[in-house]
């Protein structure tokens, strides 16, 4: 089922339903092209710094009242057409009792890596229970959002698993991909689980009351397609199929996935997102039609001076500008050390240059 059907007993939040980045996901006309951005919530915010302050991550990912503020913030600071939940991807790992901790400077590092079958043992079912601090702090967040539509999202069951079977970041995922060539069995079986871990999370956030969801997988461009198809579609299916019956648009995004933009898409998004490295236009054509797109300026440009920023920003806007749906976004997370009035006034930039 796509975002612009509304299947029986899931009606839309009426509050949020007409604002321009659910049009837009949904492929309806828009009065301006929506903005927000990956990673919005958090590192490069001064105001950020001094509620998280000395407050481990995981643990402010815990606190619904830390949450629903942080998640806020970039919303009143950069006006952005849509806030997205402040959490991490190995929230549900967490949650399910997986040994693991987020480390400054390192990322998600995992006490005992998954490498055999009996190490699937760490990964049990999700409840609603295990989550309840993200469905009060998204209850919170709706009430404070009004028409502003909420992001929810949850890793993919790549870019987990590969953090499980590495036990943390990875350049080259050499652990990952030998399970994942060396024993498929083990390895089918292990993102079936994170599958129904993944997807059980996002029906937690939507019944909550997101707006949208987005499924990240992060790494996903370590891969060639066919392994991408053999190895990982049927997982990021089950994902996507899974919150499928809800009508909320559902978005997913990798990094360096220009070879993959078809099959991603393939995977049951609305909405594929883009990184830099492909222009709109030609990711139009490789995902095909029948889907809204997102992005997709380099995160990096936001440090050039502000006649360079809105230079590469209509760049961007000139290959939308026949998409059937557009959401501006970066084509990667903020940078923490990214200056956030370079945001606000590129929010204002796509705003007022696209308006209808």
């Amino acid at each position: 089922m796509s975002a612009n059907e509304t299947p029986a007993g899931h009606q839309p939040p009426t509050a949020t339903y007409d604002s321009a980045f659910l049009k837009a996901c949904r492929r309806e006309p828009v009065p301006h092209t929506p903005v927000w951005f990956m990673r919005q919530a958090g590192r490069s915010l001064p105001e950020y710094h001094k509620v998280r302050g000395g407050i481990p991550m995981l643990e402010a990912c815990a606190r619904p009242d830390l949450v629903a503020e942080i998640t806020l913030q970039p919303v009143r600071r950069h006006n952005v057409d849509a806030a997205v939940y402040y959490s991490d991807i190995v929230v549900p790992l967490k949650a399910i009792g997986v040994d693991l901790d987020i480390k400054p400077g390192v990322g998600p590092v995992v006490a005992h890596p998954i490498r055999t079958r009996a190490d699937l043992a760490q990964l049990r079912d999700l409840t609603p229970e295990d989550v309840s601090y993200v469905t009060e702090a998204i209850g919170l967040l709706t009430r404070e959002l009004g028409p502003t539509p909420l992001i929810g999202f949850a890793g993919a069951p790549f870019t987990l698993a590969s953090y499980l079977v590495e036990g943390g970041p990875s350049r080259t995922y050499e652990n990952a991909k030998a399970m994942m060539y060396g024993d498929p069995e083990l390895w089918a079986d292990l993102l079936d689980r994170l599958a129904a871990i993944t997807g059980a999370f996002l029906k937690v956030q939507i019944e909550a009351g997101a707006s949208a969801v987005q499924l990240f997988d992060s790494w996903a461009g370590a891969l060639a397609p066919a392994d991408y198809r053999r190895f990982v579609l049927p997982a990021s299916q089950k994902v996507l199929e899974t919150v499928a019956g809800y009508g909320v648009p559902r978005i997913h995004f990798g990094v360096g996935t220009g070879e993959l933009l078809g099959l991603m898409g393939e995977a049951g998004a609305d909405v594929v997102g883009v990184d830099w490295r492909v222009p709109l236009d030609e990711a139009a054509r490789r995902v095909g039609p029948g889907k809204a797109l997102q992005g997709n300026l380099d995160p990096a440009v936001l440090f050039a001076p502000r006649e360079a920023v809105e230079a590469k920003t209509r760049e961007v806007l000139a290959a939308a500008a026949d998409l059937e749906g557009h959401v501006f976004n970066l084509g990667h997370g903020v940078m923490p050390s990214t200056d956030p009035d370079a945001l606000t006034r590129l929010a204002e930039y796509v705003h007022t240059s696209t308006a209808r």
